[in-house]
């Protein structure tokens, strides 16, 4: 793979735990954490789908002034997989995939930038590794594409990768926020932010 993979930013999330839409939970500079996730994926990666639900179409316009794609999830409430599956289905000829969640705005724009080179360089599957826990996001290389897209609950891809468990490959970072999800506004306390 010469070309860059395709980043997919999944923002269909219910935020369940959070008691409102987290990702238009405002971070440091007053961004909420949707933008903040999907800026930093951008500024990787040129080519970018953000994955929302109804309830966030009213953003869809500056998701797309920023330079992403933006396409709507129908059934979110079915998981995770549907929004990797509409991500994929929307960018087929892409060389690969850089799957970023956008309840994770911590992750550093150098692990992601160190994530897209190895899929670039021809990696089959990667994932970030911090204190010996796997971590977001993940990379699949285009030949994972029609087991992506075939993804329809709340696992993610993790069947995928289980099913390929000897093409993984680990990545150690030394960045926390590839295992810092917000689920809870507490979360938000717990900074580890970065320019």
């Amino acid at each position: 793979m010469s070309q860059l993979p395709v980043g997919i930013l999944l923002a269909a999330g219910a935020s369940r735990r959070f008691g409102g839409n987290k990702l238009l939970h405002p971070m440091d500079d007053d961004t909420p954490m949707l933008f903040v996730s999907a800026k930093k994926l951008l500024s990787v990666l040129p080519k970018c789908i953000a994955v929302i639900n109804e309830e966030l179409m009213p953003y869809a316009g500056q998701l797309e002034q920023l330079g992403m794609s933006v396409v709507v999830n129908q059934q979110p409430e079915r998981g995770m997989g549907t929004s990797i599956a509409c991500g994929v289905e929307a960018s087929q000829d892409a060389p690969g995939w850089l799957i970023a969640l956008a309840d994770m705005p911590y992750v550093k724009a150098t692990t992601l930038q160190q994530l897209a080179g190895r899929l670039t360089a021809g990696a089959d599957i990667i994932a970030p590794l911090h204190q010996q826990q796997r971590g977001h996001p993940v990379g699949f290389h285009q030949r994972y594409k029609d087991e992506l897209m075939t993804l329809d609950d709340d696992i993610g891809a993790r069947h995928v990768i289980a099913r390929h468990q000897g093409q993984l490959e680990l990545i150690p970072c030394l960045d926390a926020g590839v295992i810092k999800d917000v689920d809870e506004l507490s979360d938000f306390n717990d900074v580890l932010n970065d320019p």
